[in-house]
């Protein structure tokens, strides 16, 4: 990267506007950046994770450098909990003002909470560029091609304003067969001291019919999968950083079964099982005890299953393709290989019941993972099935089913939830009841205490955890710190 206040004609500057903490590295700057350079380009990444002062930041950095594009990622649109409802774009939005007030370069939106609803977020910016999906190799294009706007058809992935309508290409989605990041574009060695943690992709894209999630909207639903050697290259690229604990954020691991296992059998051949502690994602569908064995001899040593629900009702209605023996057998399975278990839930969907919200505790309970997160209310978010059903059931601002920002917010842009009428007018408090002070859970509605706060965003409890030597998957920490009590 460069750092030397140059004004390189190819120099591109990639920002994080990020400060949210416990803080997470900004992978796709750290996959973008190694994109970039392959391609010629110089790259400077403005991290503003860390600086107290993000205006000054921005102005002490333009005024020594020039650079030809900017290229800002937005991890979240919001932080997709019910009770708190915090809107990350306004924030991201004053980091990307202060930018425009400083340079007269395009400036270019990307990111997981931009490709959910890519025209909504240009358009909310006064931007004119953006970028839908991954940017590995439409942000060179795009760049290359920036003083001929005439061109802009034939850049994949692109989202750019025609005068008063905006235009988008389809994207195209990277052969990450053998996609072999450096890892040494952001500063991933104080993202763990301070995070816990350092992020890997195995692969992208989700074949899989969940009515709430968003992502297959932004990342495809054609599976893509890296080879195992490039996966185990990236653990010890980051190992040599002193980093030793590492989670995927791949929407499933084990989604095809058989990747999974060739990743796991690499990490085993090259020895990394016992020097690398991982986390992941995993579905309960399928996943054997053969596997589970196979993790834990790779180094896993924790799995985020989200389940969603016990009731193999509400399970069909959200379009998953596990039903609650599933969860028996995962959890089981888990518990034999010395894996622990976190079990997600997202209640309060369509058709559920205070019957079905029973069960799904009573179902918990005698399953007994580890930890169980409780979340009430589905984020509807646009493009998605539950949007769809949604507006079948009519004008949002009249939908008894829907909390939040219901009024004048037809396009879900705004944070909106789900969360079924059916459960009466006190959901949290009954929720709070079934759950009756059990440890394993977590729970954070409006009365639970900071020390049960499932909500990671600007999480203090974490935040101090780290600093004095935690490391692992946030919901780990909290299970750890529990049982210290």
């Amino acid at each position: 990267m460069s750092t030397n206040g140059s004004t390189d004609k190819r120099k591109v500057l990639l920002v994080n506007p990020n400060q949210v903490k416990p803080p997470v590295g900004p992978l796709a700057l750290d996959y973008l950046a190694y994109a970039l350079e392959e391609n010629g380009f110089i790259v400077d990444i403005l991290d503003l994770c860390f600086v107290p002062d993000f205006a000054r930041a921005i102005a002490d950095y333009f005024a020594k450098n020039e650079v030809m594009a900017v290229a800002v990622t937005l991890r979240n649109a919001d932080d997709t909990f019910f009770v708190t409802q915090d809107f990350c774009l306004d924030r991201y939005r004053e980091v990307v003002e202060r930018v425009k007030n400083h340079t007269g370069a395009p400036i270019v939106l990307g990111g997981s909470g931009f490709s959910v609803m890519p025209r909504a977020v240009l358009d909310y910016y006064g931007l004119e560029l953006g970028i839908w999906g991954e940017g590995e190799i439409t942000l060179p294009l795009l760049i290359r091609n920036l003083d001929t706007k005439a061109r802009y058809g034939f850049v994949p992935g692109l989202l750019w304003r025609d005068g008063n309508v905006f235009r988008q290409n389809m994207p195209v989605h990277l052969d990450l067969a053998d996609f072999n990041p450096r890892r040494t574009a952001i500063d991933n060695r104080r993202y763990f001291l301070e995070g816990g943690m350092a992020g890997i992709e195995t692969k992208r894209g989700c074949p899989r019919s969940c009515i709430y999630c968003v992502d297959p909207v932004g990342k495809g639903r054609k599976l893509r999968l890296r080879s195992p050697r490039s996966v185990a290259g990236e653990f010890q690229a980051l190992l040599g950083q002193g980093i030793d604990y590492v989670h995927l954020c791949d929407s499933e691991f084990n989604i095809p079964p058989e990747h999974a296992r060739e990743v796991c059998l690499e990490l085993i051949a090259r020895g990394l099982g016992g020097k690398v502690r991982w986390y992941t994602y995993a579905t309960p569908a399928g996943f054997s005890a053969e596997l589970a064995g196979l993790l834990r001899r790779a180094g896993c040593v924790g799995i985020n299953f989200g389940v969603d629900s016990g009731s193999d009702r509400i399970l069909k209605r959200l379009g998953r393709d596990f039903r609650q023996e599933d969860l028996f057998s995962a959890a089981d399975a888990c518990r034999r290989a010395g894996i622990v278990v976190m079990f997600d839930l997202l209640l309060g969907g369509p058709d559920e019941t205070p019957e079905t919200l029973r069960q799904t505790i009573e179902v918990m309970k005698m399953i007994s993972p580890h930890r169980v997160g409780a979340s009430l209310g589905i984020r509807v978010f646009p493009d998605t099935r539950i949007a769809e059903l949604v507006r079948q059931e009519g004008l949002p601002a009249l939908n008894p089913n829907l909390r939040g920002y219901v009024d004048g917010n037809g396009g879900f842009f705004f944070p909106v939830y789900y969360v079924s009428a059916a459960l009466g007018d006190d959901p949290f408090g009954d929720l709070e009841r079934l759950i009756d002070g059990d440890e394993r859970f977590f729970f954070f509605g409006p009365s639970a205490g900071e020390d049960r706060n499932y909500n990671y965003n600007d999480n203090s409890v974490l935040c101090e955890a780290i600093r004095k030597g935690y490391r692992g998957a946030f919901w780990d920490i909290l299970r750890r710190l529990a049982q210290e009590r």
